[in-house]
């Protein structure tokens, strides 16, 4: 059924992009008693709500006496037409995740945690929903993952929201009052939709400043931008430290994360250090939050275990579409007994040219196998480094990879890249590899 809220009824919407979140919110409006037009390219988006909402191009209607046109978060903001339509008719232009901010008082009584930064974010997310779950506290994950929040069911009174929020829909809410909000960390990416880096980060620092006294921000202060966001947050709340937690990676004892078996590496040090920090934030006790760690399993395409054959093991990082995500990745790897044995696929649509921030574990690498459009300036740059296999495609990186790796080994796919240039998405790119990985004898 999904959120069901009469704090829309009698209002009017536009609704921009028919994918999963957009026919969700059109659920949610039309049945909460709302007057809906809405609109995707694809005739069969458009078919999918008839019915249910007027068709029509909110670029080209009179906005004027609309209550806000919802955008997909996919929508860029600086370049389409609908921003400047929406602010000449003085209509907000929002996101899926403000609708739920707005039916939140209609809801039973609950809580949300609401988590950001540029890597790591599902994973925290899927880890604190988990912990939560562990609990026995009824709890939901949406926004960034899983399903569109509007079209689940709302929780019962004592529930927790668990919500990943990018960039992007944090640009389109303006009331999201998370009782913990949570930044991962902060590193350049998507910067074809701001005014600069700085704007990037400012986008991230919204999501405290939504936040009303007493509620809790916990923060990992591993980089720059997100220690400058910390002490803004600290210095802007009276009582100073009140409700504002400091995390880092090196809070965990590695003793302790080498019994979580998904996850190992530094960045999962830090991901489970702000997990700890939220799971406390809500009350819940040191031993349900040890067995949480202990019990949970990787999402898909992020550091996945995928198979082990003849000793070799095969790691599915497809999610890690910039050099900083791939960088733990390669850390979580080191020499055994002075033996490299870490063979890296690497490539596809690159975001920049170069790896920097791969660098300081270059020495951890056996060999590269470079993929994709980036493929040759990989190999080019990698050369001085490491062994390379300029492979071009996923499927032969793989077979290659699989002759030379010996027992021990790690064969890990991290691309530190999109994946357009040949397949549709990250999940798709993750599915290639372990076709590849299943097809090996």
């Amino acid at each position: 059924m999904g959120i069901v809220s009469d704090v829309f009824a009698g209002r009017k919407y536009a609704v921009l992009g028919l994918a999963r979140s957009g026919l969700a919110t059109v659920e949610c409006l039309a049945a909460s008693g709302a007057e809906v037009v809405a609109w995707d390219s694809r005739d069969e988006a458009r078919a999918a709500v008839k019915g249910k909402a007027e068709l029509a191009d909110p670029t080209e209607i009179d906005l004027k006496g609309f209550d806000g046109v919802v955008v997909s978060p996919g929508v860029p903001l600086n370049k389409h037409p609908i921003a400047m339509h929406a602010k000449l008719a003085g209509v907000p232009v929002i996101g899926d995740i403000e609708l739920f901010a707005l039916a939140r008082p209609s809801l039973p009584r609950h809580r949300v945690v609401g988590i950001t930064g540029t890597n790591g974010k599902s994973t925290t997310t899927a880890l604190v929903h988990h912990i939560v779950e562990t609990a026995g506290i009824p709890t939901r994950m949406g926004g960034n993952i899983g399903l569109p929040i509007l079209g689940q069911d709302p929780l019962p009174e004592g529930g927790v929201y668990v919500l990943e929020l990018s960039s992007y829909q944090i640009d389109l809410t303006g009331s999201l009052d998370c009782d913990v909000a949570v930044l991962l960390n902060i590193t350049p990416d998507h910067l074809d939709r701001y005014n600069g880096f700085e704007g990037y980060v400012a986008s991230k620092a919204r999501l405290f400043a939504m936040q009303s006294a007493g509620h809790v921000a916990v923060i990992a202060t591993e980089d720059e931008p997100s220690r400058g966001i910390f002490y803004s947050v600290r210095h802007s709340r009276e009582g100073g430290n009140d409700g504002v937690v400091e995390v880092r990676s090196g809070d965990i004892d590695p003793s302790a994360q080498a019994g979580w078996p998904a996850l190992q590496g530094p960045h999962n040090a830090q991901n489970a250090a702000v997990a700890i920090a939220v799971a406390r934030a809500l009350g819940i006790g040191e031993a349900t939050i040890e067995q949480g760690l202990q019990s949970y399993a990787s999402l898909p395409h992020r550091m996945q275990r995928v198979r082990e054959l003849n000793g070799v093991l095969y790691v599915n990082d497809s999610k890690a579409t910039n050099a900083a995500s791939t960088a733990p990745a390669l850390a979580a790897y080191p020499p055994v007994d002075g033996r490299k044995r870490l063979h890296w696929i690497v490539g596809g649509l690159a975001k920049t040219d170069n790896l920097d921030e791969c660098a300081p574990w270059f020495a951890n690498v056996a060999q590269a196998y470079t993929i994709g459009e980036a493929g040759p300036m990989f190999a080019e740059l990698l050369r001085p480094h490491m062994a390379v296999d300029d492979s071009e495609m996923l499927s032969a990186a793989v077979r290659r990879a699989a002759r030379v790796a010996q027992p021990g080994d790690v064969v890990l796919l991290s691309p530190a890249c999109a994946s357009f240039d040949q397949f549709r998405d990250f999940e798709a790119r993750g599915d290639a590899f372990a076709a590849a990985v299943a097809a090996l004898e």
